[in-house]
């Protein structure tokens, strides 16, 4: 039994395919296939059986998938220890909007405080699980995540409101990428509002779609304390919905604590204190000049 087996089967069994694992993982189908064979020829189970539209868990295979989760994170734990030997890193990951407002300030101040090497990509609530389950990340920011092998933990409590200019259109819908992540809290929304596909817009970020808001091209969901700095100074208010404001949180997910790395811990532990709940929530105030780091900012392979 290998980690290369081990990947194989778990990216299969969360991807639902082995095309689709395949693309994850950067390798070809069949080095998938291959590897998810000989996996079954050594446990004498076939762990996942073909249905209608996906390739689904036995119940063997239900057993395996949480063990097989930490082996692979534990694989990668040990990879990283032999190859980073004096200093700590930490890859954190986070949704759209938390990594245009967030995560940056956030990766400063934690990077300064630990001395811990903090590096930040994006990647939308359906990609985290895999980044995490195979060491890619050390922590998710963004939607609760109830997978076997993780654990999501609140940070910030929140609303998601919607905003517009006061005279502007109101039959367009204005969103950053996560508002097509079915996964996150604005592909919600817009599902609760059964918003149709043609009347929704992507920007490449929540701040653009702010600025297309504020010129009249439409309505955008937003979070209320971020977008706040835009409504005092006159240039988006509040468009009310049958579904806002609606309460959401932000929670950080990673590893069970046996197979989480110290690095992750100590984020956890840095999230929970009140300069990060600060931090969060006023995100525009700027980290004090004593912590300040230039940012290191690393998109994560998909």
């Amino acid at each position: 039994m290998t980690l290369t087996q081990l990947s194989a089967f778990v990216f299969v069994a969360r991807r639902g395919s082995v095309k689709a694992a395949a693309r994850e993982l950067g390798v070809s189908d069949p080095a998938v296939s291959q590897a998810l064979g000989a996996l079954r020829q050594q446990l004498g189970d076939p762990l996942l059986t073909r249905t209608a539209d996906r390739m689904a868990l036995t119940e063997a295979g239900r057993r395996l998938l949480g063990i097989a989760t930490q082996m692979i994170a534990l694989g990668a734990a040990a990879e990283r220890a032999v190859r980073s030997p004096v200093a700590e890193r930490l890859h954190l990951v986070a949704t759209s909007v938390l990594a245009e407002f967030v995560s940056p300030p956030l990766a400063n101040l934690f990077s300064a405080r630990h001395l811990i090497d903090t590096s930040f990509g994006t990647a939308s609530a359906d990609e985290m699980e895999g980044l995490l389950a195979n060491g890619l990340a050390d922590v998710a920011l963004g939607p609760r995540m109830a997978r076997p092998g993780l654990v999501s933990e609140p940070v910030l409590r929140c609303r998601l409101i919607v905003v517009g200019a006061p005279r502007g259109l109101r039959d367009t819908w204005l969103v950053d990428p996560s508002g097509i992540d079915p996964g996150g809290d604005t592909g919600l929304l817009l599902r609760r509002l059964r918003v149709p596909e043609t009347r929704i817009r992507v920007f490449p970020n929540q701040t653009a779609a702010w600025n297309a808001a504020a010129d009249g091209a439409g309505v955008a969901p937003a979070i209320a304390h971020l977008v706040t700095p835009q409504m005092r100074r006159g240039e988006l208010a509040t468009v009310p919905t049958a579904a806002t404001p609606m309460e959401t949180c932000w929670y950080a997910t990673t590893l069970e604590p046996a197979v989480r790395s110290p690095a992750a811990t100590a984020l956890l532990d840095f999230l929970a204190g009140g300069a990060a709940t600060q931090l969060m929530r006023s995100p525009e105030a700027g980290v004090p000049k004593a912590f300040f780091r230039p940012q290191v900012s690393v998109t994560l392979p998909r």
